[in-house]
């Protein structure tokens, strides 16, 4: 039976978890599945990092836990669609199988409790660096990697100065004109795509850049990461769908107790 004390979604949507690096947030990602389950959960492709793997093998136990944690949801009843990126695409070889209670595709189309369909992919193939250039995907992937390494450096600061978990990367990464260029046109694509196939919305990963919002008159929604921002996209069962940003909300709850103690005093 599901955890009696989870959050019940009709859906969840998960992207960019990259199991298999240093730079994956597993601990809280195993929290967030533990505070949340759903009828149907979308492993929206980047799940495993078979890039970084190749190169030498990590898998502490944290991850393994998620990946048991996603089994045992799988088990007690969620259906689970894995949708491979570029960094996992070698279960593109499996397409249409199930591996237990997994199936894999290489999109799906979700049908929302609206009754308004929604094309779910990873979105590499949008991505022209990707499906063209792999030798620069490649470099980029490890100038990305710098990128968090520097990242975690941040954080071990921030933790011994008692700050919460900030993402330097994906702050920098916006803060860079090309980048967003690129964020804006990458968004466009999936929008065109989704009315391509006579879809209400489209719902993607890939550009760890979680967000919802219309692109001329199509849903567009990303699911974000779970290396800079920790987020996830949700459908309640009422129809709504919303962006969980589990990183503000864990720093939200560690604030609130001193918030709580300076109203009293000021009440005082």
């Amino acid at each position: 039976m599901p955890d009696p004390e989870a959050t019940r979604l009709r859906a969840l949507f998960l992207s960019d978890l990259h199991l298999g690096t240093t730079g994956c947030q597993a601990r809280m990602l195993l929290e967030f599945l533990r505070r949340y389950d759903a009828d149907t959960i979308y492993l929206v492709g980047d799940i495993v990092d078979g890039w970084r793997l190749k190169s030498g093998w990590y898998w502490p136990q944290e991850q393994n836990d998620v990946v048991q944690k996603l089994l045992h949801k799988a088990r007690k009843g969620a259906r689970l669609i894995y949708i491979p990126g570029n960094h996992d695409e070698f279960l593109r070889d499996y397409l249409g199988l199930h591996f237990g209670e997994i199936q894999i595709a290489q999109r799906a189309f979700h049908e929302g409790a609206d009754g308004q369909r929604y094309l779910v992919l990873h979105g590499d193939e949008f991505d022209v660096v990707v499906a063209h250039a792999r030798w620069l995907a490649l470099l980029g992937d490890w100038g990305y990697e710098f990128a968090l390494r520097s990242n975690r450096i941040v954080n071990v600061v921030r933790r011994r100065l008692g700050l919460p978990y900030w993402s330097l990367s994906a702050w920098a990464k916006l803060k860079v004109k090309s980048a967003v260029n690129y964020i804006g046109n990458f968004e466009h694509f999936l929008a065109n795509e989704a009315r391509d196939n006579e879809a209400a919305g489209v719902i993607c990963g890939h550009i760890h850049h979680a967000v919802d919002r219309m692109i001329e008159g199509v849903r567009y929604m990303n699911c974000g990461d779970w290396v800079e921002s920790c987020t996830a996209l949700v459908e309640d069962y009422d129809g709504t769908f919303r962006i969980i940003r589990f990183a503000e909300d864990l720093r939200a709850e560690s604030l609130a107790p001193a918030r709580a103690a300076s109203g009293l005093q000021q009440a005082a």
